[in-house]
């Protein structure tokens, strides 16, 4: 059995994550992977060029300038294209939709998910770079190991005291702000190439394909587990995803039905997903100018699944439930 390093740069992604495993997906292919731990960014760059990391979970954003200078990143299989998030308010607020927050303050968090922020204004006629919306921060560090410490105060926190007047949340969080007694809003989805991605380096694609290919099939196998085990899965979000809080029976079945339509069951990510990341490496990157030499879909090798979905392996996994192949995200 290989022993492969497989941390995350957020959390969140365990929730799909600690299902793979314990499902035996990436035993039956004869993998002990070592996922349940986080990756500063910095450590991401350096680690997994070199082999020492052999996947990342995440890193969506910085890795199109960093190409341009000389990194062999590649992203091989994405699990989601579609951000669900929702508008959260407080309870007293006058905000009753995204028109409303024009000219007000805006909570915002962490790089990738700050820039989806800054994204989805954008895109819906309340740009923050033309102050038709004041984005406000959280105050937070990444530590060594790829954690968050806040310095100050949480988005809520800051809903709570009126330092902003709205912000995105998406599950388990959203659900534990409006047990807290605050207002959620729905709006539409952000396709955005977020969450669990398998990511490594060329190094890795030229000297281990055996590894690769058996990590993607751990992981699309894993997925359909998810999807197909609605019981399993919801149990094994109860016992093992706790690093967002713990998760009782209904807050496990909301994060298991928001997340199990749109989990890619063939690892293909969006177009339209690829399109709105590369923007952000755009806008991240805008100083120097990098990221944008680099075409969108130059990191992204797609032939391990090709070759996966080509042999009927996916298909095999649904021959019982056909339905999840439907359409983009299963």
């Amino acid at each position: 059995m290989d022993h492969v390093n497989f941390p995350y740069r957020s959390s969140s992604h365990l929730a799909l994550m600690h299902v793979i495993n314990e499902s035996g997906a990436w035993a039956r292919q004869d993998l002990e992977v070592d996922y349940d731990k986080g990756i500063n960014r910095d450590d991401a760059h350096k680690l997994v060029p070199t082999g020492e990391v052999e996947f990342v979970s995440g890193n969506h954003v910085s890795t199109y300038a960093a190409r341009a200078r000389g990194d062999t990143w590649v992203y091989l299989g994405q699990t989601v294209s579609q951000n669900n998030i929702s508008l959260v308010t407080r309870a007293d607020s006058d905000i009753q939709k995204l028109e409303d927050i024009r000219h007000r303050k805006f909570g915002s968090r962490g790089r990738h998910p700050g820039l989806n922020t800054w994204l989805y204004l954008k895109q819906h006629g309340l740009d923050p770079d033309t102050d038709q919306v004041e984005i406000v921060r959280e105050e937070r560090v990444e530590l060594p190991d790829g954690t968050f410490k806040l310095n100050r105060k949480s988005l809520t926190e800051m809903l709570k005291d009126k330092e902003i007047d709205a912000c995105f949340l998406t599950l388990p969080n959203k659900e534990f702000a409006h047990r807290e007694g605050f207002k959620i809003i729905d709006i539409e989805s952000q396709p955005m190439v977020f969450f669990m991605t398998v990511s490594s380096s060329m190094k890795l694609v030229e000297e281990r394909p055996d590894v690769i290919e058996r990590m993607l099939k751990g992981v699309i196998e894993g997925i359909a587990f998810f999807k197909t085990e609605r019981e399993k899965s919801i149990q094994i979000l109860m016992d093992k995803h706790t690093k967002e809080g713990k998760l009782d029976r209904e807050v496990a079945e909301m994060l298991y039905d928001d997340l199990a339509p749109i989990l890619e069951p063939k690892l293909y990510p969006g177009l339209d997903a690829i399109g709105n990341v590369y923007q952000e490496a755009l806008k991240q990157d805008e100083k120097n100018g990098d990221a944008a030499k680099i075409h969108p879909l130059a990191l992204w090798d797609f032939h391990f699944l090709r070759e996966i979905d080509d042999s009927g392996f996916i298909n095999n996994l649904y021959k019982d439930h056909p339905e999840h192949l439907d359409g983009h995200g299963g």
